[in-house]
């Protein structure tokens, strides 16, 4: 099994495909590291050998930014939003969502299971 940044790939799959499985690496860039690493596309994860897989990792430590160091910039870049009071990190620390989407009808999945508002429900008249 091959380790690339910290991630086990499946042996399985072509490179390509298993290359998406580290954060921040989608297809577009999968192509591209191969590309520069001169590793087929296609063949398989356990047919590579050690010096394929040191150059895909030495072409993803210089010229990308993958799992957590990706994840720390993103944190931070929502964090800078938060501090300077933006609109944007307004929305996300209320926990809404930060890009213009309605909010009327929708975004449950960022706004979390409806509450109903007690109260609504019409009185019977006391005897």
């Amino acid at each position: 099994m091959a380790r690339i940044s910290g991630v086990t790939i499946p042996n399985e799959k072509q490179v390509w495909v298993a290359l998406t499985y580290v954060h921040g690496i989608g297809p577009k860039t999968s192509y591209d590291i191969l590309a520069k690493a001169k590793v087929d596309p296609i063949t398989r994860t356990k047919d590579l050998d050690d010096s394929q897989i040191g150059r895909i990792q030495e072409v993803i430590n210089d010229n990308y930014d993958v799992e957590g160091e990706l994840q720390r910039i993103v944190v931070a870049n929502i964090k800078r939003l938060k501090d300077i009071k933006a609109y944007r990190g307004i929305r996300h620390s209320q926990n809404l969502p930060s890009r213009g989407q309605r909010t009327k009808t929708n975004a449950r999945t960022r706004r979390g299971k409806k509450v109903t508002v007690g109260g609504t429900a019409k009185k019977v008249a006391a005897k």
